[in-house]
């Protein structure tokens, strides 16, 4: 036995999104977001800092290398240690 429930205009929208299925369960968002939170502390994982030694011409090259790309050069170098080190 089906009521004739005055409803608003909120509570109709909120009514049609939840029967197209617009809704998503809250145990499966904690489990998404507990994922992703494990994937970005993985990625954002703590920076060493490191001193190394590089001729002054090739010191140059990167920074003018970095000032193309619109980044700092101590990123361009990280960048490109990243890639090289994806590839072993």
């Amino acid at each position: 036995m089906k009521k004739n429930i005055k409803l608003t205009k909120e509570e109709n929208d909120i009514l049609k999104s939840a029967e197209s299925g617009g809704f998503v369960s809250a145990i499966s968002k904690k489990r998404d977001i507990a994922r992703y939170s494990k994937i970005a502390k993985a990625t954002l994982a703590k920076n060493k800092t490191i001193s190394i030694r590089i001729s002054e011409i090739d010191l140059i090259k990167l920074k003018a290398k970095a000032a193309q790309e619109g980044m700092p050069y101590q990123t361009l170098i990280s960048s490109s240690l990243h890639r090289l080190t994806a590839e072993v």
